[in-house]
């Protein structure tokens, strides 16, 4: 049984969807439920109290509880977590402590609140598991996009309306902007110069890869900005899936109505990676959210393609089987160095699944569902400091602004 894809599609405001949307999100209902309150206290642990400056976690929560005066504590002690983003919520009525709440923020902005059912999102999906869904589709003779049209009903086309339109917007806003990104890492935009650096004799390949990675640079630099995106599965990844349809879109003038089959197809994909692994790079390391949206991109681009269900399982599973491993490393804990670079070099990489698993589709031999195990699998063995705590890899490297 898997959540709608809706849970999995979200617009809202990076650099993070565990770090931003699904505390702000949680501070709304809390703060909605304690309307009485005179004020909020927010403890943050594990990846959250590690990386939450750097990500503007405590100032997303200050922002949500306004004008009630709100305190946020970083508790980076080592501590047994129910998950790495883990948080209590503490209101106040005349400096009472009148309730309190444990939520864990489990990745593309979703959350789930200890002891309360009603914040679960309900299970639609009869099945969690590509065999069994791919099985499905071919005993109806349906697409992987239609089972979750069957699933979701028709309002699901006008949901990925809206989050196509949003894709867009965030694209276009990337490629006209310009300046340094916030955080004081003095990280310059980059989208409109690679998107404007046109050469003579440039080959129609090297052009393909300059413009793909222009829109995810787009994408992930309006994300660092604390703009709107689309988590696609989140925040940090945001920029790979638009990058490769848009891309695609311009290139073979494919109607919106295929794009929305391909979102829903990757979609699919997102839901199977976060009900089985996860998608948190708190949880599992990079290899979640960049090798997720990698494999989510490969799927849709198949389904624009008109692939067969083998060759997009295929597609999907080289995706994630060449992120294995992949750290979350962010230098500042800011969703920057090496985050905006993932998601074009993943958009290319989602393009290169695609076309090798056009030719190579007859003679693999790892399914989709075994590669998504051995990805949770990995995360699971990668050293704590390796999956977004800002404590290894190239996070030691310190960067000033210049």
């Amino acid at each position: 049984m898997m959540e709608s894809i809706r849970e999995l599609y979200k617009i809202g405001r990076g650099p993070s969807s565990s770090h931003t949307i699904g505390p702000e999100r949680a501070c709304r209902i809390f703060k909605e439920q304690n309307a009485g309150a005179t004020a909020f206290r927010v403890i943050l642990y594990g990846s959250l109290a590690k990386t939450g400056r750097g990500h503007g976690t405590d100032a997303v929560i200050r922002k949500t509880f306004a004008p009630t005066d709100c305190t946020v504590d970083f508790d980076d002690s080592d501590i047994r977590l129910p998950h790495p983003n883990t948080m209590d919520i503490i209101a106040y009525e005349n400096g009472r402590e009148t309730r309190r709440a444990r939520v864990l923020s489990v990745g593309g902005g979703s959350i789930v609140i200890e002891g309360c059912d009603d914040a679960k999102p309900p299970l639609i999906y009869r099945h969690d598991r590509f065999e069994d869904i791919a099985a499905y589709c071919r005993e109806h003779e349906i697409r992987l996009w239609q089972y979750v049209l069957e699933t979701e009903g028709e309002g699901i086309l006008d949901y990925m309306r809206d989050i196509w339109q949003a894709m867009k917007r965030s694209i276009k806003a990337g490629l006209a902007d310009s300046g340094t990104l916030p955080g004081g890492l003095g990280v310059s935009k980059k989208a409109g110069v690679l998107y404007n650096s046109d050469h003579i004799g440039e080959s129609a390949e090297t052009k393909e890869n300059r413009i793909v990675c222009a829109y995810a640079f787009a994408v992930s630099e309006q994300n660092a900005s604390g703009e709107p995106i689309v988590t696609a599965p989140t925040c940090g990844s945001a920029g790979v899936l638009p990058a490769v349809l848009y891309y695609q879109q311009h290139k073979t003038h494919c109607s919106d109505e295929a794009i929305y089959h391909a979102l829903m197809t990757a979609g699919l994909i997102g839901d199977l990676i976060k009900t089985n692994a996860s998608i948190s790079g708190a949880e599992c390391g990079c290899q979640a959210e960049i090798g997720s949206s990698c494999a989510m991109a490969a799927a849709a681009l198949g389904e624009l393609f008109d692939l067969s269900i083998d060759k997009i399982e295929y597609a999907a599973e080289i995706a994630i089987e060449h992120h294995l491993g992949l750290t979350c490393d962010p230098i500042g804990g800011l969703v920057q160095i090496p985050c905006i670079e993932r998601n074009a070099v993943a958009a290319m990489r989602a393009i290169n699944a695609v076309n090798l698993a056009s030719f190579l589709w007859n003679t693999r031999k790892i399914s989709f569902d075994k590669v998504v195990q051995t990805m949770k699998d990995t995360g699971h063995d990668l050293s704590a400091s390796y999956r977004e705590t800002a404590e290894a890899g190239l996070a030691k490297i310190k960067l000033t602004e210049t």
